[in-house]
């Protein structure tokens, strides 16, 4: 399983979010998604522990925290949702 943590900062980075984390247990993988186009930081990020009691925890710790002049949303991760894309595929050889 996996934390979703959101509403951080664009400035965050792996190493910022790593040592946050690593307060709460043992970080496996710091993933902060970022736009295709520009580069820039989404704004949101996934954290993985090493169990699901560090991961329980850090929740616990850190939701609402004030970090970065932001107030963390921790969560959770979900799983990802498969969209169907609308956008200008065929779903069928008609013309």
């Amino acid at each position: 399983m996996s934390i979703y943590v959101g509403n951080l900062s664009y400035d965050v980075n792996q190493e910022d979010l790593n040592e946050v984390f690593a307060e709460y247990g043992t970080v496996k993988r710091v993933h902060i998604p970022t736009d295709r186009e520009t580069g820039r930081v989404r704004g949101f990020a996934f954290v993985e522990m090493e169990s699901e009691t560090e991961e329980d925890t850090a929740i616990q710790a850190l939701d609402g925290a004030e970090w970065m002049d932001r107030s963390m949303k921790v969560n959770k991760a979900r799983p990802r949702e498969n969209r169907n894309s609308f956008g200008g595929g065929r779903r069928n050889n008609r013309f």
